[in-house]
């Protein structure tokens, strides 16, 4: 998944060192979930059948050996063609606000079935599915231990995102250091988190998620879609749902965490490193050239933010 990393000017304020002041909170462990609808959830995520024609899973644009997305560009469509953006990473997805580029969803359970119904997606049928899943007798079994009966919609979709909560990545570096393990991160991490902090990036990058929690149009002082030939409906953001001229490239704010792990970048893709996001998002967010050596270390501290994925058993 290639998060936007969008940040904004003027709210840069003092370092802090652990957890005090931070503006960034410790991913939580999973925790209440039930063991048989996430392990139910677990074989309908990766289960091709859950697509018109059995050709692709959910798995297959969220590779969960991986940073939860698919290391393109732009996904591949059911279709074999690529789709309009570039695939969000499913890790710590629900601790977000709103869910896709566009923050379109409010609910995993929602957005679930828009995907199993697009037909540039999954371009499945309720009934299609539905009879796949009645004729496989172990997913009888295994629906009616998780719902006291056959597999049905809602059943379906509670047990997608049963799962989709369990995605976590907790204990990455930079929060065993907010939790006071004073040398899980070293100092020039130190000191790339600081920068991260002055130069602003934590007005639209904290919270658990780092991100995730509000929207943010992509080019506050430098417009990147004034050098294209072509703009996209993609490149339109929120404005292609709302219709309100101030939605023109705003965006879900995407969370850091595993951003070491999501290349490419933004909503298409467009920017192949870390790198070379963070030097488009100074200037476009925050009007500003930043030095190589700067960007360097605010790399280093964005790697801190790879987490721990352990299913859920």
């Amino acid at each position: 998944m290639g998060p936007l990393l969008a940040w904004t000017a003027g709210h840069a304020d003092p370092p802090a060192t652990g957890s005090e002041t931070a503006p960034i909170t410790p991913v939580p462990h999973p925790a209440g979930l039930d063991a048989a609808k996430v392990k139910l959830g677990d074989s309908l995520f990766h289960d091709r059948r859950l697509s018109h024609g059995d050709v692709m899973a959910c798995a297959e644009c969220h590779r969960l050996d991986a940073g939860g997305d698919d290391d393109r560009a732009h996904a591949m469509g059911s279709d074999g063609r690529p789709l309009d953006f570039n695939a969000p990473t499913i890790f710590n997805a629900t601790l977000s606000f709103r869910f896709n580029w566009r923050g379109n969803f409010r609910a995993l359970e929602t957005q679930n079935e828009s995907t199993l119904r697009d037909r540039r997606l999954m371009n499945a049928s309720w009934d299609e599915l539905l009879a796949k899943l009645n004729a496989d007798a172990s997913y009888r079994a295994a629906f009616d231990n998780a719902y006291r009966g056959p597999p049905a919609r809602a059943h379906v979709l509670d047990a997608l995102a049963s799962f989709q909560r369990s995605l976590l990545t907790p204990d990455a570096r930079f929060d065993r250091y907010l939790r006071g393990e004073a040398d899980a991160i070293t100092t020039e991490e130190k000191r790339g988190y600081e920068l991260f902090r002055a130069y602003g990036c934590t007005a639209c990058h904290q919270g658990v998620n780092i991100g995730g929690n509000l929207f943010q149009k992509f080019g506050i002082f430098d417009d990147p879609f004034a050098r294209r030939a072509r703009i996209t409906a993609a490149d339109l953001g929120r404005f292609t749902i709302t219709g309100d001229a101030r939605d023109r490239h705003v965006f879900r704010v995407p969370s850091l965490r595993n951003v070491a792990l999501t290349a490419p970048y933004f909503h298409d893709g467009s920017a192949e490193t870390l790198p070379e996001a963070v030097e488009v998002m100074a200037r476009s967010q925050l009007g500003r050239t930043v030095e190589a050596q700067d960007i360097d270390l605010i790399v280093k501290f964005l790697g801190t933010l790879t987490g721990d994925y352990r299913r859920v058993r």
